[in-house]
């Protein structure tokens, strides 16, 4: 993964927006989410900031990751509880999601079928598409074992 590239989106979007300024902490955030496997909350990522030494508030942490939903570089969730949850976005191909009401776990899939639906429905709508997300709820294979 190219970080540069992705700085240079989020600088970018900051100087179209002319709103905001290119912070250190900005770009620490925008670090640890490219560091980032998998899903993750805003609290659980400002801990890991704090404790590697970065100086952020909770706030900051906050206000960055919708900056960075803003400009593509992130996507959010809400899943089983009323928890946002976050990935990294750049980079990554479109994806949908299956979530274990048992376990929790998150099981990410790629369908061109359904990206071909969506595109089609959007089409016959004159629809312009942003960014969209399937999420399947049930029961996982491992936790369908142990019924």
């Amino acid at each position: 993964m190219d970080i540069q590239a992705a700085h240079d989106v989020l600088t970018k979007h900051l100087k179209a927006s002319g709103r905001q300024r290119a912070t250190p902490e900005r770009f620490a955030v925008l670090d640890a989410v490219l560091e980032s496997q998998g899903h993750f909350d805003a609290e659980s990522l400002y801990y890991r900031l704090v404790s590697n030494g970065v100086k952020v508030s909770k706030a900051t942490v906050y206000n960055a990751l919708d900056l960075l939903q803003e400009c593509g570089l992130v996507s959010k969730y809400r899943f089983v509880d009323s928890t946002s949850r976050y990935e990294k976005a750049f980079g990554r191909p479109h994806h949908h999601h299956m979530i274990c009401l048992e376990c929790g776990d998150i099981l990410e899939f790629v369908n061109e079928k359904l990206d071909r639906i969506q595109d089609e429905v959007c089409s016959e709508k004159n629809f312009k598409s942003q960014s969209s997300s399937l999420q399947i709820f049930g029961t996982c294979s491992r936790c369908k074992k142990k019924e």
